[in-house]
């Protein structure tokens, strides 16, 4: 595997790893675009997608665009960008028109938008305004998702996803890249909140994510993080067929968002024996790590 230069899908870096605040929950900061390159060079990873945070919910500080386009200026080999634009921005107003500084940041480069954290229920006006104008504008949208508003961040649902399929299939051109616990926590049959907040450890009962992803075609899964790779590594076997279904809109990532955070190497590992056992086949495998986001993005 070490021939195929992967793409990570879900990437954060920080311009000024000297400023930035620690994060209170794991007092570690936001790693720099050099501290990336080196995790890259590691991790067999041609280049990321990074992603600024617009919505104060997600960080301690707020990550613009305009010092995320600049990194990638610096590193154009290494990095990608997607730009972010707070759904309350400009008035904060459900009819504010959004596709102005879309387009400002797609004439830029940027190639979606994300990632998106705000902490608004899915079908909130101002939520649906901002995805209507994605999808006006051809942008990928990297969804985290949370179950309720106050205490996290990210877009808000209810078990079983209701809001997200109806948004899906109202926006059937606007393309969701699925991420966070609570997104990948409905791979399996949900029977309660506690169950839907708890760690993601049995075996999968085939829930909400690979019916929408059967009915709807433009839902995409961000494998990144202990979230979409969890939701694989809990039940190889489950894993290889979800996999093998849906081989064109699963997208390799890492999330890493501070230096302790060693998940990406475990995924990788899986990964390998997945390949290595024929579990998963080197033809999905590449489509996975690599030309998924290729295609998608339009590289």
């Amino acid at each position: 595997m070490k021939s195929i230069k992967k793409i990570d899908i879900h990437a954060h870096a920080t311009l000024f790893p000297q400023y930035v605040p620690m994060h209170k929950d794991n007092q570690q900061r936001m790693n720099s675009a050099e501290e990336m390159i080196a995790i890259y060079d590691e991790l067999n990873i041609e280049k990321g997608v990074l992603m600024p945070i617009s919505s104060p919910e997600a960080q301690p500080h707020i990550h613009a665009c305009e010092e995320t386009k600049y990194i990638v200026d610096q590193y154009p080999d290494r990095f990608l960008w997607f730009c972010n634009v707070d759904p309350r921005s400009v008035y904060n107003l459900p009819t504010t028109d959004h596709t102005y500084l879309l387009q400002h940041y797609k004439s830029l480069g940027a190639l979606g938008y994300g990632e998106l954290t705000a902490n608004l229920y899915i079908d909130d006006p101002m939520l649906e305004n901002l995805f209507a104008c994605c999808a006006e504008m051809d942008m990928p949208v990297t969804i985290h998702m949370a179950p309720q508003i106050g205490g996290y961040y990210g877009i808000v649902d209810d078990i079983g996803l209701p809001r997200l399929e109806k948004l899906l299939k109202k926006y059937p051109k606007l393309k969701i890249l699925g991420h966070s616990h609570h997104f990948w926590a409905e791979i399996t049959k949900l029977a309660s909140e506690e169950e839907r907040n708890g760690p993601q450890r049995s075996k999968v009962i085939p829930g909400t994510i690979e019916r929408l992803m059967r009915e709807c075609p433009n839902l995409y899964g961000d494998l990144s993080a202990g979230s979409g790779c969890t939701a694989m590594m809990r039940d190889p076997e489950y894993a290889a067929k979800f996999m093998a279904e849906f081989s064109d809109r699963l997208l390799y990532g890492c999330d890493i968002c501070d230096l302790v955070n060693k998940t990406a190497w475990k995924f990788d590992a899986f990964l390998d024996n997945m390949v290595e056992t024929g579990a998963l086949s080197m033809e999905n495998y590449v489509k996975i790590v690599r030309t998924n986001a290729e295609k998608l993005l339009g590289l």
